[in-house]
């Protein structure tokens, strides 16, 4: 599946956002710690975008707001893939 650069580029922009503004901490807790795990910070950071990503989908399609506690659940749970 081809990747939109536009997209792409959005959500790599959000994970440096809250790496920049430390909003939510568990962000940058989850990039150091996938980094201990010898993922690459490149690497790493995508997988972050996945849960923002996820989060998205979830407030698009359940019309609900942005639930921080699913948000940490699944920054907490990579490099699995983020559940709902």
């Amino acid at each position: 599946m081809k990747t939109n650069p536009i997209l792409y580029a959005a959500y790599m922009e959000a994970v440096e956002n809250q790496l920049r503004d430390n909003n939510p901490p568990e962000t940058r807790n989850t990039l150091e710690r996938l980094k201990k795990e010898s993922i690459s910070e490149t690497e790493a950071k995508k997988y972050i975008a996945q849960v923002i990503v996820a989060e998205t989908f979830w407030i698009m399609k359940k019309n609900e707001p942005f639930n921080l506690q699913r948000f940490i659940k699944n920054l907490n749970n990579l490099p699995a893939e983020p559940e709902e």
